[in-house]
């Protein structure tokens, strides 16, 4: 079977780390206190592509969100996309020191993905007071 060619540009933009089952929590941990982002993408996903084109379309605007970023093939690593739930992709995991904080599904335009941010971040501060 060939191997379909991906748009890996918002990987190296972005400075993805790629994730797999067996790396992930230890990923997640040497993120440290920066919120962690995973990005969940499938291959041949149409949205995954749109999403990854509007990233990079504003890539000042995303770096400024100062995000620690990791990335999921999801048809590859079945076991992660059972461990969470995932029933679509693109969808977005929001993590700090190794906690989920929320998730974001769909790319539905650099506002919502800011306010999906800023709703994690605020979950980091209640947990500090």
């Amino acid at each position: 079977m060939s191997q379909v060619p991906v748009d890996s540009t918002a990987f190296g933009v972005f400075d993805m780390q790629e994730l797999d089952a067996a790396g992930f929590d230890a990923a997640l941990a040497s993120a440290g206190d920066e919120l962690a982002v995973v990005f969940f993408w499938g291959l041949d996903c149409f949205n995954c592509e749109v999403a990854k084109k509007a990233m990079l379309a504003k890539p000042d605007e995303i770096r400024a969100l100062n995000l620690k970023w990791f990335h999921s093939n999801v048809y590859e690593q079945r076991e992660l996309a059972r461990r969470f739930v995932l029933h679509g992709v693109p969808t977005w995991f929001f993590f700090h020191r190794g906690r989920r904080l929320g998730r974001a599904t769909g790319w539905h335009g650099l506002a919502q993905f800011e306010a999906a941010v800023a709703a994690a971040r605020e979950k980091i501060d209640i947990a500090r007071i």
